[in-house]
């Protein structure tokens, strides 16, 4: 028993915020880029509207009319430079991953290329091989469930025996959505002066906790 639920036969992983504590630098990034085009969006308010989202979700949240063409070419390089010079993976992460032994994935918001980049840069990429899923392989991002049932899908696991393990308010929903455990995850950077365990319990997190070196113990 996993604090009261069956032990699952798959751990999901989202990857922003989970396995690397990259929501803060990839916000600022977005929050940049955004200036560049004329669109004043705070860190803060970045973090709101988009935490857990795809890049998708950015443009559609702004129709597609207020964004050049070339805005999410220069998003990511913008994204991978940051990356390059003060990505780190969270605290204790690779620890928790080497222990485990039942299958894990992971499945992230964030394009397939910059999952790698930001798994190979912290030296997590060697646990995961290509069991990487991405909002791209399916046609709804979260918060609809579609990620989180094709990784299971791909993995040949039952969505109801899964867990999965969030930092996002949309992420939490989308795997609550899809019939699975989900813990939330609020030690990353980007909940420093945030209310984020309220906010998880609140879209229906199992669990929350603040630290990998208590994965397996009491939250």
């Amino acid at each position: 028993m996993t604090f009261g639920f069956p032990e699952p036969d798959l751990i999901i992983f989202d990857c922003d915020g989970v396995l690397v504590d990259s929501e803060v630098l990839s916000c600022r990034c977005l929050s940049d880029v955004l200036a560049q085009c004329g669109i004043e969006l705070s860190e803060h308010d970045t973090l709101d509207l988009f935490l857990g989202r795809s890049t998708a979700a950015v443009l559609q949240h702004y129709d597609g009319r207020l964004v050049p063409e070339d805005f999410l070419a220069a998003l990511k390089a913008q994204v991978f430079q940051q990356f390059r010079r003060s990505l780190r993976s969270i605290p204790g992460v690779s620890g928790v991953i080497s222990q485990l032994t039942m299958p894990f994935c992971v499945a992230s918001s964030s394009d397939l290329d910059r999952v790698r980049l930001s798994l190979a840069l912290t030296d997590l990429a060697r646990y995961f091989g290509d069991r990487l899923y991405t909002a791209q392989m399916v046609a709804r991002g979260k918060p609809a469930p579609d990620l989180f049932l094709h990784a299971a899908a791909q993995m040949q696991a039952d969505p109801q025996r899964t867990l999965v393990v969030e930092d996002s308010v949309s992420g939490v929903s989308a795997a609550k959505a899809a019939g699975m455990m989900v813990w939330g995850f609020v030690g990353g950077s980007h909940y420093r002066s945030r209310d984020g365990r309220s906010m998880l319990i609140d879209a229906g997190a199992d669990r929350v906790f603040d630290q990998m070196a208590n994965f397996w113990k009491g939250a």
